[in-house]
């Protein structure tokens, strides 16, 4: 297993071997250097809560949670939120946002978030693109240079909320995003899963992986859990909890559970017309799950944030 990238073996235990930044690990270069970190933070210092959506599997719906969760923290309107998408390869929160064909300006303080409501803006390199169809095809070190100039150079001003939009898996991304934020306040991450195995094996790695880097889980939702019928009522397991589901596996692994979200054929169609689901919908079933999961988010960051100023 993976030793962790501060520990003494750090790339150079048996585990180590192929894997792509055991060359970082061993030099101890896994980090940014103090300029870089006193950089980040002063650009961050406005942030109050740091919220990572992970997982380990793709198309499990990351980027739909990560576009409801900015849309209900921001229904607040006394409270300032920041989408982040850093899933460069496959950059959709433009499209999930209503924000396609929008461009990113510079000021004097910075680039400027591209904002879908007064309190809720967006950054994505979907924004730096030339088309939507264009291919983002980059090694690892420049899609970390690309995660440090979001953090760095993006004006985010004063935020309740920062919601980090992640690539699937516990590669380059993740370890860089991680150690930059680690110049700042993170709150924990949020981790995604269907309810079947194949699913759940890779979100034990992704939860193993956040152990690993001391990064806190604020809990795992089960996304596409199960089909309500909206004619007949009658539900359906589209992908059977063969294992016993995201429930059981958080009590194995004793991580909080935060809730289940059903299949609904209307987050489809609001992520397509950029819409929000909660808006669009508010009494559908997806709707009232996003809702309790998002005030149990809130709840979390708001008793993370207390036990903060306490120890202070």
């Amino acid at each position: 297993e993976c030793p962790g990238t501060s520990s003494a073996q750090a790339g150079r235990a048996a585990a180590c071997q192929g894997c792509p930044n055991q060359r970082l690990c061993a030099t101890g270069a896994v980090g940014p250097d103090p300029a870089e970190a006193a950089e980040l933070r002063t650009r961050l210092r406005g942030v109050k809560h740091a919220v990572l959506v992970l997982s380990g599997k793709g198309g499990v719906g990351k980027s739909t949670f990560s576009a409801c969760l900015a849309h209900g923290l921001a229904a607040d309107e006394d409270k300032q939120v920041a989408l982040l998408d850093i899933d460069i390869c496959g950059p959709s929160i433009p499209k999930m946002m209503g924000l396609e064909g929008e461009q990113v300006h510079q000021s004097g303080s910075g680039w400027s978030p591209v904002y879908v409501e007064e309190n809720l803006g967006v950054m994505s390199v979907g924004f730096l693109l030339g088309s939507p169809d264009d291919a983002v095809i980059w090694r690892g070190p420049k899609k970390n240079g690309l995660i440090k100039q979001f953090l760095r150079d993006v004006d985010w001003g004063e935020l309740d909320y920062l919601v980090v939009d992640t690539p699937p898996g516990t590669s380059d991304e993740h370890l860089a995003l991680v150690q930059y934020l680690s110049a700042a306040h993170v709150d924990g991450a949020i981790i995604i899963t269907t309810p079947q195995e194949v699913s759940l094996q890779d979100v034990r790695k992704e939860i193993n992986f956040c152990r690993k880097v001391k990064l806190p889980i604020i809990g795992v939702v089960e996304n596409m859990s199960g089909f309500v019928c909206p004619k007949c009522q009658n539900e359906s397991q589209i992908f059977p909890p063969t294992t016993g589901g995201a429930e059981k596996m958080c009590q194995n692994l004793n991580v909080s559970f935060l809730g289940k979200v059903p299949l609904d054929p209307q987050i489809g169609k609001s992520c397509d017309k950029g819409q929000s689901l909660l808006s669009e919908a508010p009494d559908s079933p997806a709707t009232l799950s996003y809702k309790n999961i998002i005030q149990r988010i809130q709840e979390y960051c708001d008793q993370h944030h207390s036990q903060e100023e306490k120890i202070i």
